[in-house]
Parts: C-alpha cells; structure tokens; sequence
C-alpha cells in the first residue's frame, strides 16, 4: 500500500536508486519546457519502469534521477505544482498505464540505445583500446552495455612522441581484436556512427577535428585535454553551441565514487579541499593542462565552480601547488603528488577525495549521455577548470602573483 507524505523538495529522495514515474501529463510539460516534441523527450530521456507498465527518468550511475543538477536541484520541480502530498520515495509520482504508442517510443528507445554506433578520433592514446575493451568486450571487467565502438579515425602528431609512436600499435589492436574499421576522414567517421569520442591525446588538433563532427550534429564527447589553449576551448564551447550538438569534456577522475559522493553533499557544504595528481609536462600545452588535469578535475568536481583567483607555488618536495580562492572565502588546492588522492572539508564533516575507479564510470557516463543527450558536466565549470589552469601559468609568469581568473579569460577573448 502507497505511503504518502508533504513532499518539501529537499532533493534528497532522489539522490539513492529508484524510479522517477511519469504521468501523460508530466512527459507533456517537461518536453513544452525542454523544447522537445513528446516523442523526442521519451526516446532521450526515459525508460520503461521494472513492471514494463509505464515510464520512468533516466537515472544517473550512482542512481540518482538524472535530472538532479550539481546544486542539488531538481530541475523538474519547475513542471509541478508546489509541494504536493507524494507516495513513497521510489514512486514519486503514481504508476500510470501508457498508451501503446507511447510504449513502443520507449521500447525503439531501448533498442536504438542498445544498437548505439561509437565513432573514436585519435588513436594515439591507450584510452583507445580500454574504453572498445570496455564496451565491446561483455566479458571485460567493468563492460558497459548499450554502444560499441564500430569506426575509428587514427590522427595522431607527430612532434608529440608519445603520440606518434603508439598510434599504429593502438590502431592495429582496434582493427584486428575488435573488429573496428578504419577510415581515412572524419566525414566518413561520421557518416557511420551514432556519436563520437574524441580521444586525440594532443589537444591542440581537437577544434579542426570536432568541427566535422559539429556539422554532422553527433553527440560528442572530448578527452581530456579538451583543447591545447583557452582559446580554443571556449571556441569548442561556442561551436557546439551554435551547431546545437550536445557535448561534454571531462576527465575519469570526475566520476570516482568518493568524489561523487562529497560532490552530492555528503559531508555537506564544502569550504576547503585539496585534490593531487601526477603533473607531467608537455612543452606543446600549458602546464596542468596534460596531465594535472586529472586532479585539478577531481577538485572542481567537488569544489564546483566560483573560483576567483589562484596563486602558484611549490610543495615543500619542489612539486606544483596552485591555490585557489573562491566566493565567499573557500578555498581549493591543487598539488602535484604521486598517485591520485585529496581530502575535504565540509560543513558535516570531512572525507577522502580525488580517487581513481578506473575507465569505466566515466564510460558508462559518457554512453548514457550518447542515449540521453544530457550533459553530466555542466559546461561553465568546464570551462572554470580550464581558467583555473591557465590562471596557474600567468600567476607561474608572474613569479607566483595572485591572478583572477577574469583576467585570462579576457586575455583568451583577444587573441
């Protein structure tokens, strides 16, 4: 029997396993309100239910509603009437008997989900064989279902010798253990898929090779670094935007369960955090934007975005720090360590932070932003975390001066 109470909003039903219902009425005003046709809204951006009698949000990894930003807001709250009497956490709203029509959208759904078509660029990078491994394998550790990778386009650089060197190693592996093909351009990539993982492990190639896949409006995903400046990766943000593609940047590490879980408010509000990574080099990019992207990833995650300025130093060992202040006086530091770790303070406590649970989270995340066309990074702290970078190098420049994050972004604008 249902078990009701006054919903109040709190958000924090929704943050554990269960199912979102939707009534007619509900699929009506969240498509009206995202634009969408009703069709469109159900193939995107729901499921059927486990009793297979109606249908239910799309839910993220962790199981949280797919739709609870990174504030902790529902953005579905919008649609209903304020607060109503609610029946039980799983079934937020009553069970309702769809229409044939509407069951067999949902079902096309499953299926064009499951046949999903996986393009890659750049097959320069390991991450180009263990994300395949991961999606074409079923009996690989931690396997995604719903996509496999089914076209690659091999690119590579070659005054990046980490690049070059491995790019036809990495490529035969696609071609002869999964059966990927190899095609010459990224139209014909295009042309075949369904969406498109840019993996090209030297940014600065990365606008010239999104551009094609922006003209083809396939979903997009980009490997860190989303790009090799500033510059280009606002253009990347403005591209997309103007072709109208959804897309997304982000490293592994944004998806690891410790961080994710301070992310969701479990220690609640976050006042001071610091998150480390390896910081290798690369003369062709900035500094963390190669490698310590991994951990200053792994701070924004939890830190969120409001960063105003950062200053550059060294830890006591002669590794990078940069320490940033955000509004309202919190504080978030990046260091240069071995491994992958960080620790935060929050207004309920502290906990470990910064962890790495390998490929598979961010896969799995990246195949239901395939299916969903929902981002799970909102694209302003993206774009944050990279000025957060880039601000590191000016206040580097300037022998360890305080620099706002304003500054390089206007200094980006103009070149």
């Amino acid at each position: 029997m249902p078990i009701f109470w006054d919903c109040d909003r709190c958000t924090a039903c929704c943050r554990w396993p269960g199912q979102v219902r939707l009534t007619e009425a509900d699929v009506t005003r969240i498509a009206s309100y995202l634009q969408l046709t009703e069709a469109e809204f159900i193939q995107g951006h729901t499921r059927l239910n486990l009793q297979r009698n109606g249908l239910v949000l799309w839910d993220q990894s962790d199981g949280s509603c797919s739709f609870l930003d990174s504030g902790g807001n529902c953005r579905t709250n919008p649609f209903f009437p304020s607060p109503r009497k609610t029946a039980n956490k799983s079934f937020m709203r009553f069970p309702q008997v769809f229409a044939a029509a509407t069951l067999l959208l949902a079902m096309n759904s499953l299926l064009h989900a499951a046949d999903l078509k996986i393009g890659l660029i750049g097959l320069d990078t390991s991450h180009a064989t263990a994300f395949t491994e991961i999606l074409n394998d079923p009996t690989s550790k931690g396997h995604v279902a719903g996509a496999k990778v089914v076209a690659a386009f091999k690119g590579g650089s070659p005054d990046i010798e980490s690049s070059i060197t491995r790019v036809e190693g990495y490529t035969t592996t696609l071609r002869e253990k999964h059966g990927v093909k190899i095609v010459d351009t990224i139209q014909e990539l295009c042309s075949q898929v369904d969406a498109v993982m840019l993996l090209s492990v030297d940014g600065r190639p990365h606008v010239i090779q999104a551009m094609p896949v922006f003209a083809a409006r396939k979903p997009l995903y980009i490997d860190k670094p989303m790009a090799g400046t500033l510059r280009d990766v606002h253009t990347l943000a403005r591209l997309a935007s103007e072709s109208k593609t959804p897309f997304f940047s982000s490293s592994s590490l944004r998806f690891a369960k410790t961080s994710q879980a301070v992310r969701k408010g479990s220690i609640g509000t976050v006042t001071n955090a610091w998150c480390g990574s390896p910081a290798s080099l690369e003369k062709t990019h900035p500094d963390l934007f190669w490698y310590g992207v991994h951990g200053c990833e792994s701070l924004f995650t939890v830190m969120g975005t409001g960063c105003e300025s950062v200053r550059r130093g060294k830890t006591a060992d002669g590794k990078i720090e940069v320490i940033g202040t955000w509004k309202g006086g919190r504080t978030g530091t990046f260091r240069e360590v071995e491994g992958y770790q960080g620790k935060a303070q929050g207004s309920l406590g502290t906990a470990d932070v910064g962890g790495f649970d390998g490929y598979a989270p961010l896969v799995a995340e990246v195949v239901k932003f395939f299916q969903t066309q929902v981002s799970p990074v909102p694209i302003d702290e993206t774009l944050e975390l990279f000025a957060f970078m880039e601000a590191a190098d000016e206040s580097k420049r300037r022998n360890g001066a305080e620099v706002k994050l304003s500054e390089v972004v206007e200094a980006a604008s103009r070149r």
